[in-house]
């Protein structure tokens, strides 16, 4: 296989197997999901389904960004998609986002049909990520990560983004359609405590991120 699907868990348990046959119905990847040691509940889970796991310790600050760094070296596919639970994967969305992958490019936006500037191709939230851009290049201070763990959560995606552009090394795939489910564009979607605090949460990394971004604007 070309391609490990990175999925940090915190909770959620019930996520595991909606997501695993979204992916599992349209494309064929390794899945390893990273998960926090005292999640008991995700852990069975994820042993239900047969499925991989790697365990990293949560911390209060950066930890989407820590597991996801985590999963990068404990694998060696070329292409890895940073994923999350929420998400449903459409047929298609595979091929639409590897056509992408030109001379040069690193990083491939997925559309997640639910953000404004996802949607007009300006942004992503869920990236489809070259092993040999991370291995080079990594986060604006240097290789041996991909996500910057400085966040609390929001904003990583950003900076990839915005560092992959800064680099010339960035695509859009908007026919690629990996559905982000999130109570803030589906309703039927339940609100849980992380939902509840992303706000708060992006308040927090935004101060940080403006003074990142002036090593890539």
């Amino acid at each position: 296989m070309d391609l490990v699907i990175l999925v940090p868990m915190l909770g959620r348990a019930h996520r595991v197997e909606p997501l695993l046959e979204s992916i599992d119905a349209t494309c064929k990847a390794r899945v390893l999901f990273l998960v926090t040691p005292s999640d008991t509940a995700v852990h069975k889970a994820v042993d239900r389904a047969g499925r991989e796991r790697l365990e990293v310790a949560k911390l209060p600050r950066g930890d989407y960004a820590r597991k996801i760094n985590a999963g990068y070296r404990a694998t060696t596919e070329p292409l890895l998609f940073l994923a999350a639970c929420d998400l449903r994967f459409h047929p298609g969305w595979y091929e639409a986002a590897t056509a992408k992958l030109t001379r040069g490019i690193g990083v491939v936006g997925t559309n997640d049909l639910g953000s404004p500037r996802v949607i007009a191709g300006l942004h992503s939230t869920h990236s489809l990520v070259v092993r040999e851009y991370a291995d080079r290049y990594g986060t604006i201070d240097g290789p041996g990560e991909i996500l910057y763990e400085g966040y609390p959560h929001e904003w990583v995606d950003d900076e990839l983004v915005g560092t992959a552009k800064h680099r010339g090394a960035w695509a859009m795939a908007v026919d690629s359609h990996v559905e982000h489910l999130h109570p803030n564009w589906h309703p039927d979607v339940p609100m849980d405590a992380m939902y509840a605090d992303q706000r708060k949460r992006m308040r927090a990394g935004a101060p940080l991120y403006q003074v990142r971004r002036r090593r890539w604007m």
